[in-house]
Order: C-alpha cells, then structure tokens, then sequence
C-alpha cells in the first residue's frame, strides 16, 4: 500500500497548515498505525508522529521540538489520516510523508513539501 501525503506548502513563520495523507491507488490503512515523517534537507527522513486505529487513535509524538504544535488525527470513512501543525517554525521546513508503520515493503509516496518563512 501507497500512503502520499498533501497539503503542504509555502507558509509564513507562525503560521498553519493541515496535511493529508491517502491511499495512492488501491488499498485501505484504516487498521494499520500510521507514521508522518518528514525529511529536511540534507537530513535523514525522521519519524514525526503517528496514529493507531480509529477514529479516536492514540496519537504519539516522536519528536521533542513539534510537541504542542502538531497533532494527527484521522477520519476512517474519509481514509484518510492528518497532520496538523500549528505555530510553524523555519527548522519544520521538510519534505512530509506518510507510511504505514514497519511496513518496510511499502512504497513512499513523494512526500509534500513544506516551507516556513520568516
């Protein structure tokens, strides 16, 4: 199965932007945990947050400097799984994609880009 996630863009420091991810073709990921990564430039892809099953998935955040900032959330009837990230700061410039967790066969999506001016 083939997450892409959507969403980003070009977004001023402080500011908001709500990612998406989907299945690209066919498939479903509704029982599966999945991951939102990102990876900034000249970085390593970096394991942001994820989500379990269900409308209401326990939500954990990997990295100390989104804590607060980001949630994820997820809509089974949609199939779709977000990335909300509120107060964005220049060092959250990265390419954002999502995956199903330790499903190392799955192919990545291209990702989406996102930029934080200042």
């Amino acid at each position: 199965v083939q997450l892409q996630a959507s969403g980003g863009g070009l977004v001023q420091t402080g500011g908001s932007l709500n990612l998406s991810c989907t299945v690209s073709g066919s498939g479903d990921f509704t029982s599966n945990i999945v991951g939102w990564y990102r990876q900034a430039p000249g970085k390593q892809r970096e394991l942001v947050a994820s989500i379990t099953p269900g409308d209401r998935g326990r939500v954990s955040i990997f990295m100390d400097s989104v804590k607060g900032r980001f949630t994820v959330s997820r809509d089974s009837a949609r199939n779709t799984v977000y990335l909300q990230m509120d107060n964005l700061k220049s060092e959250d410039t990265a390419v954002y994609y999502c995956h199903r967790v330790g499903r190392v066969s799955d192919p990545w999506g291209q990702g989406t880009l996102v930029t934080v001016s200042s």
